[in-house]
């Protein structure tokens, strides 16, 4: 399998707006995910990706080489926080399921254990919901998380442990 190499220019040099078509290709499945895990509903999150694909060509933001996908998670996570905090999403989206699983014979124990864990990081405060999909499900470090909601690098740390924490009190049912 060969990858797609973007343009070696300097640090300090934005990446080209000719590169739109190999941002959306790289990076739209990333960003749609990170929206439907913060969101719950596939439709929401896929509005939610297209606005930031198109603040990426009506903006021309500075994007460097090596940073364009936390920008574009940067922005999907502001429009999703954005869209969380009308009162809407609270009145219909909340105790609404975020997998679609049909799982498989051999695979329902599974597929219940996934819809558990997913159902617990829903619960989670927005913050801790935050760095628990940067971190586990997107494969961010705390530096580059901390850079990109920008807070301290012990604040991430803290909350993953604090979510840690959470989610087994949520998972096993304690709270």
């Amino acid at each position: 399998m060969t990858s797609v190499t973007m343009p070696q220019v300097a640090e300090e040099e934005a990446v080209s707006t000719a590169t739109f078509e190999e941002l959306y290709a790289r990076y739209a499945t990333d960003v749609l995910r990170v929206c439907y895990f913060y969101l719950g509903d596939r439709q929401r999150a896929e509005d939610i990706c297209q606005d930031v694909f198109v603040k990426l060509i009506t903006s021309s933001p500075v994007l460097h080489v090596g940073k364009e996908k936390s920008w574009l998670l940067k922005v999907a996570l502001n429009r999703c926080r954005d869209l969380w905090r009308g009162g809407w999403i609270k009145r219909v989206v909340l105790g609404h399921p975020a997998f679609e699983l049909i799982p498989g014979p051999n695979e329902i124990a599974e597929a219940e254990e996934k819809q558990a864990l997913m159902a617990a990081i829903n619960h989670l405060p927005a913050d801790f919901k935050e760095v628990v999909i940067l971190h586990y499900y997107q494969g961010f470090g705390i530096a580059e998380i901390a850079q990109m909601l920008g807070v301290a690098e012990g604040t991430v740390s803290s909350r993953l442990s604090r979510a840690r924490d959470k989610l087994q009190k949520l998972y096993q049912g304690e709270e």
